[in-house]
């Protein structure tokens, strides 16, 4: 997801700005290179990006696959985050269903590389909202028509989407450092929405909060519960602001700043918003567009 499926959730925080950024690979941050992006490579972006604001400890939120660059970022970052929110991260190896999940991810890049994105797109959608641990005989499930989801029947011949070229197999084959975790500074919460129970997302959330030792936070909605208009169906954003106000305040009360994944709440005076993102292969914070242009954006972007 780009920057723009957070605009909903980041408009709710009127008293402060919001910085966003469009991940590796997605929109605005072009891909020089194939290949995977790791959430190690996503994580070490994080950490660039909040070296290069001049912020920090952070406050950071992160949804799907950015929960799992977020977990992989207070793993080896712990200084610059304070408390984390890891909403529905997919780290499948977890699950007790995990070698089917891994099954039906191959079939999935089989499929994309095959046919193309929205046949592809449609396996992964139908995965994702199953709402029990999935079986062998899942494997034999009927392909779905890609029109169901909205997604396209034909071909285009392209094999760029951020998702299904370079994030799907690494992303659902995180495993968390979690000797590192407990070890980190950062105060690590996991959300889950309440819509989402016992789907693949949902259940990953329940067991990194269980192995982390703390309470699962339930969340409007479901695996999208923080979106508008626009993105499946809508969510809930004022009241995913609320929570996440709610665990970003249960600790500290007067935080230095805001970040979330793709995010940032940055608790300045100044009534700026920042937009942030990085060229894909991009290896130093200097290498990054000019941050400080960026911090005088006003408006919340698209």
């Amino acid at each position: 997801m780009d920057a723009g499926g957070f605009a909903a959730l980041a408009a709710q925080f009127v008293d402060r700005p919001v910085v966003t950024y469009d991940p590796r690979g997605v929109m605005r941050s072009p891909r020089d290179t194939p290949g995977l992006s790791t959430p190690d490579l996503h994580a070490d972006d994080l950490h660039r990006l909040i070296e290069a604001l001049g912020v920090g400890p952070v406050d950071l939120f992160g949804s799907s696959g950015g929960a799992v660059n977020s977990l992989a970022l207070v793993a080896k970052h712990p200084e610059q985050v304070r408390t984390l929110i890891a909403h529905e991260p997919p780290t499948c190896p977890l699950l007790p269903d995990s070698a089917v999940i891994k099954a039906v991810v191959d079939d999935i890049d089989a499929t994309y590389q095959r046919s193309g994105m929205g046949p592809a797109m449609a396996k992964f959608i139908m995965m994702l909202t199953q709402t029990e641990p999935l079986e062998p005989s899942y494997l034999a499930v009927p392909a779905p028509d890609p029109s169901m989801f909205g997604m396209p029947t034909d071909d285009d011949g392209t094999r760029d989407d951020a998702l299904l070229s370079q994030n799907l197999q690494s992303c659902t084959g995180y495993e968390p450092d979690f000797d590192a975790l407990a070890k980190a500074s950062t105060r690590v919460v996991i959300g889950a929405g309440t819509e989402s129970t016992g789907e693949v997302s949902a259940r990953a959330a329940a067991e990194v909060a269980k192995r982390l030792g703390v309470e699962l936070t339930m969340f409007p909605g479901g695996h999208a519960g923080f979106t508008g208009d626009g993105y499946g169906v809508p969510g809930d954003p004022e009241a995913s602001r609320r929570c996440c106000a709610q665990c970003w305040l249960a600790e500290v009360c007067t935080p230095d700043v805001r970040f979330a994944h793709p995010f940032v709440d940055h608790r300045v005076c100044e009534p700026h918003i920042c937009v942030a993102y990085f060229p894909a292969d991009s290896r130093s914070a200097n290498a990054c567009f000019p941050i400080a242009k960026a911090r005088l954006l006003l408006g919340t972007p698209a």
